[in-house]
This record gives structure tokens, C-alpha cells and sequence, in this order.
């Protein structure tokens, strides 16, 4: 293996690392055991409000507020990996320590929740930075690719093991689900922190910019190079329009399969499914990227959910649940893949760290949105149904803005 290469797989490696919180802590078992342990005795109303006041919406509002200042940090003075591996720590801190939480004491779950979601959400951007400088531009959609796929296949591949232990506790000697949840949190810290140790060990540090502003002035540096830049910046508003419905269809599917009335074990199966089929459907994308062009894979992606949101105004048996989790599964891996490396060719290397700053502080404002619209749908029809085809204009304004974007080189 080239040295170029090494250093490729060893990025992409952190993906599979940090994608194990994804799946396990962050969509599948922490609100689970939050609800019936960590917040027994707590009116289940309150403690919907609690996990998403303070445990999904204060780390995001903290990262988001973030991650352009850090960003600007990390360029000017070559600690991309140095914070990387800070947040890393702290996320994989809070996650372990959510072994020690007893039952019925929420706001200790609660706070590690929050702490690991900022730890996890805050390294993102410095990752997502380190890609202009493992691959070359016409190598990007490729290895974004393969750090997504392998982020889907790792995750779901711990996520399976976490599942068979709550579900089988005395398979691998532990008492009951409870404590078998506590270890399946373990198990995520301790997969964090060592398939991580390849990017730390492998992937050089860009060096630091000599010259420029330093904090905050820096960072208004940025926001005139943003508005003077019109690809970068048509590029993020179809991003913040494109990604709000595809996080919200991946945030929403549970809640959308409650309400029609399917099993906790079709939504798990489901899931799983998606994390699956996500894994080559990804690396499919990055060829599609490097053949035909990142922005007509990403309009390939984006008309395939358009037509899962139209498809959901019919959908009512589990079987259509699950072909809908095959339909999301082939593509969410690769818009958010070919997105990232789409806007790494669009950007300037030496600035690469503030400009993901801005990118990822997007993609924690995007979750705001699109929720809101959903919920606002299901509450006035009554209908899941029409609730989620309401994503359809996120996705057709996305796709026209996106057609908008004209790099300044081919």
C-alpha cells in the first residue's frame, strides 16, 4: 500500500470509528433505555423534552456556535488533529461513563449524553477538514465515499452486537437488559477510541498558515471570503435545504413507523437495513462521482428521495417500510458523501478547517427546520403520511439551487 493510500484508509478509518455512537448511542439504544431506566419515574412527556432540549438540541446549538471559531484555530495554527483527538476524548469520556449512571437519574444521563454529542458532533468538521489533504481533488468523491461506507458498515456491525446483547443478556453473562445497555455503551468508547488511533497515527497535520487574522477577525475573514465566493455560498444554501430532509427522514423514520402502527423489531430490522445497504451503496457513489461528476451524483441521490417522499403518501405495511429503508439506504450515504467532497473542490486548501466550520455548522442548523416542518404537518392532518411528503420542497429547492452552482474551475 502506497503511503498516499495509507494515509486514505487511515482517515477513512475514523468514520468507522465515531459511526458506533452514531447508530448506538445516538439513534438506537440511549432514548430507549433514557425513557424506561435512566428517566424512570418521569412523566414520559417531560422526559421527551428533556432528551431533546438538552441532550440533542443544547450540544448541537454549542457545536454549531463553535465550530467556525475553532475552525479558523485549527487552520492558522496546524491543530487539526490535535482537536480531533480533544473531542474524541471527550466523546468517548461521556459515553463510558454512562456505565455508572444508576436508574432513575436522568440528569447524570443526561449531562454525559449532551457532553458525548459534543464530543462526537465537534469532531466532525476537523475530519471532514483533513479530506482536501489525504486526496487529491480528483480522488475526493472516492475516499469521502469510503469513509462514509465504512462509517455505515462499522456502525451497523457494533449496532447488531449491542442489539443481541440487550435483547440476549445472558448470552455473554450479564444479569438483564439494563446492564447490558450500560456495556453496549462501553463497547461504543472503547471502538471510538481504537479504530481511531490509525487517523492520529498516519494522517499528517496540514502545516499552519503563517499570516491572516486570528480569532474572531479571522473568522469575519471568512464570512466575506463565503459572500464573495457565490459557488461556495449557492453551494451551502442547497446543502442547508438537502440535507435538513435527509436528516430528518433518517430522524423522523422511527417516529413515521410508530405511527403506523409497526413493531419495535421492524423498526430495528429497518435500520439496520439502511446501515447495511448504505455501506456499498457509498462506495457505488464515489465512482459515480469520479466518472460522471459529484454534482450529478448528488442530483441522481436527491431525485431518489423525492421520489421515496412522494412514495410515502401510500406507504401502510411493513414490507413497504422496509423497501423504503432499502430506497434511503442506497442513496443517504452517498449524497452525504459526494456533498462533503463536492464542497472540498469548491474551497480553498489552506482554509479548508474554517470552511468545514461553516459546512458542519450548517448541517447542525439544518436539524432544526425540517423536524419542525414534519411535526407542524402531522399535527394538523393527522397523517404521517402527508407529514413526510412535506419534504419534497426541501428536496426540489436543494436540487434547483444546487443546479445553480458553477465552480470556478471544471
Amino acid at each position: 500500500m502506497t503511503p498516499e493510500r495509507k494515509q486514505q484508509w487511515s482517515w477513512a478509518f475514523y468514520d468507522w470509528a465515531n459511526s458506533a455512537f452514531a447508530t448506538t448511542v445516538l439513534v438506537g439504544l440511549f432514548p430507549i433505555f433514557f425513557n424506561s431506566y435512566y428517566a424512570k419515574g418521569v412523566e414520559p412527556g417531560t422526559a421527551t423534552f428533556y432528551l431533546g432540549a438538552f441532550g440533542n438540541s443544547l450540544p448541537s446549538f454549542i457545536v454549531m456556535l463553535m465550530a467556525p471559531w475553532l475552525g479558523v484555530i485549527a487552520d492558522k495554527r496546524g491543530i487539526k488533529k490535535k482537536l480531533l483527538a480533544l473531542f474524541t476524548v471527550i466523546g468517548c469520556s461521556g459515553t463510558a461513563g454512562l456505565m455508572f449512571v444508576g436508574e432513575g437519574q436522568w440528569g447524570w444521563a443526561i449531562a454525559l449524553f449532551a457532553i458525548a454529542g459534543i464530543g462526537f458532533f465537534g469532531g466532525l468538521g476537523f475530519n471532514d477538514a483533513l479530506l482536501v489533504n489525504v486526496a487529491r481533488e480528483e480522488e475526493r468523491d472516492r475516499v469521502s465515499a469510503l469513509g462514509y461506507g465504512l462509517g455505515y458498515l462499522g456502525g451497523g456491525l457494533l449496532f447488531v452486537l449491542n442489539v443481541t446483547m440487550v435483547q440476549k443478556p445472558e448470552w455473554f453473562g450479564l444479569a438483564n437488559a439494563a446492564e447490558a445497555g450500560k456495556w453496549a455503551f462501553v463497547s461504543v468508547a472503547v471502538w471510538w477510541a481504537l479504530f481511531s488511533l490509525p487517523m492520529f497515527l498516519n494522517v499528517k497535520e496540514p502545516p499552519p498558515q503563517t499570516q491572516g487574522a486570528m480569532g474572531w477577525g479571522a473568522l469575519w475573514q471568512t464570512v466575506k471570503q463565503i459572500k464573495n465566493h457565490k459557488p461556495v455560498y449557492m453551494f451551502l444554501l442547497a446543502y442547508w435545504l438537502y440535507i435538513d430532509a435527509v436528516g430528518t427522514v433518517a430522524n423522523m423514520a422511527v417516529d413515521f413507523g410508530i405511527k403506523l402502527g409497526f413493531e419495535p423489531g421492524a423498526l430495528i430490522k429497518a435500520l439496520l437495513i439502511v446501515q447495511f445497504v448504505s455501506f456499498p451503496a457509498a462506495i457505488v457513489f464515489g465512482r459515480i462521482g469520479e466518472k460522471f461528476g459529484a454534482k450529478r451524483g448528488l442530483y441522481l441521490g436527491i431525485s431518489v428521495y423525492i421520489g421515496v417522499t412522494i412514495w410515502a403518501l401510500s406507504m401502510r405495511t411493513e414490507q413497504d417500510f422496509y423497501m423504503m429503508a432499502v430506497a434511503v439506504g442506497l442513496v443517504q450515504g452517498g449524497v452525504q458523501s459526494l456533498s462533503r467532497s463536492y464542497f472540498a473542490s469548491l474551497i480553498p486548501k489552506a482554509s479548508a478547517g474554517q470552511f468545514f466550520g461553516f459546512y458542519n455548522m450548517l448541517g447542525k442548523f439544518a436539524a432544526v427546520l425540517g423536524p419542525l416542518v414534519v411535526g407542524s404537518v402531522a399535527a394538523l392532518t393527522g397523517n404521517p403520511n402527508q407529514a413526510l411528503f412535506a419534504l419534497v420542497v426541501f428536496f426540489v429547492a436543494g436540487m434547483l439551487l444546487l443546479s445553480r452552482v458553477q465552480p470556478d474551475h471544471s
